[in-house]
């Protein structure tokens, strides 16, 4: 416990250090730049601004309010990472979910790792360490590579380096890139995984892509299944058709998808064999939603 505390005490008169303006420090090489650089410092929440070169885009609320849940009982285990604008002033490099969870429950200041870095570096580290560290989607983490190829001038190979990732594993999220907008947005908010889009890609035609993804959100596809339909789509329609796809509805599950679409106000999906095996798959989006659609079937 003492030790935590001497750790606080030392990190809020770093803090009073960096106030001071006669202490402004601006390169590695300025005076207590030692001190500062790589230490953890208690900085003023409003001192510090968000990354605009933060990758991840999208922030799921209820998330957010279990991380703020857990700072409020445990405080930031991890310190969030800023760099130095000017004086008194830092911005995100890593850590936006911790530094959006404190101010939603009103804390005045946050632990923070200090790093003097320009806006190329900046970039760097931001795109490199949310790669490594965050639960990132598979697009968010496309495009992030995307953009250190094209900003930082990195090759496959490079990045590769950088990131420790394999090259092949670079190039199948690049590809993902190639998907129509729609089928992106599908992939971000969960409907689609890794494998469909991997799969959808290998369909250049943007339409032919979407009419496929509808087909896999109304009929619920696996990714094999949804293999075999590319297959399909390449070998042509006379051999598409040759065959009655395993996956296809049966009439007497086709009837009665509208019912159920409409007694639970979402889009249910029903996949069925001729001989009546099948499954009933009801989507929801929110605890809330959850909680609606149990009382319509159970009633409680």
């Amino acid at each position: 416990m003492a030790k935590a505390t001497k750790k606080q005490a030392l990190g809020r008169g770093l803090s009073a250090l960096l106030k001071d303006p006669e202490n402004d420090i601006q390169t590695a090489s300025d005076k207590n730049a030692d001190k500062v650089v790589g230490s953890i410092v208690e900085l003023d929440i409003d001192s510090i601004e968000v990354n605009p070169f933060q990758p991840r885009s999208n922030f799921n609320d209820d998330a957010l309010k279990e991380l703020a849940t857990s700072i409020r009982e445990l405080g930031v285990i991890q310190p969030i990472t800023v760099r130095k604008l000017e004086f008194n002033k830092f911005q995100l490099v890593s850590g936006e979910r911790r530094y959006r969870a404190s101010k939603l429950i009103g804390l005045e200041t946050i632990p923070a790792y200090i790093r003097i870095a320009n806006d190329q570096e900046s970039l760097e580290m931001a795109l490199v360490e949310n790669i490594q560290r965050q639960d990132l989607d598979p697009i968010e983490i496309a495009l992030s590579y995307q953009r250190l190829m094209d900003e930082i001038e990195l090759t496959q190979e490079k990045l590769s380096e950088r990131v420790g990732k394999k090259r092949s594993t670079i190039t199948n999220y690049l590809r993902l890139l190639r998907l129509d907008p729609i089928i992106q947005t599908g992939m971000r908010d969960g409907f689609l995984s890794m494998g469909h889009g991997r799969a959808l890609v290998n369909i250049e035609k943007k339409s032919d892509q979407i009419s496929l993804y509808e087909k896999i959100i109304g009929q619920n596809l696996s990714v094999r299944d949804t293999e075999r339909e590319v297959k399909a789509y390449h070998a042509g329609p006379d051999q598409a058709t040759s065959k009655k796809s395993s996956t296809a509805v049966p009439d007497f599950a086709k009837k009665n998808i509208d019912k159920f679409t409409d007694h639970l106000s979402v889009k249910v999906a029903i996949s069925a064999s001729d001989k009546g095996k099948g499954k009933i798959t009801i989507p929801f989006h929110s605890q809330e939603e959850f909680k609606r659609i149990k009382k319509l079937i159970l009633g409680d």
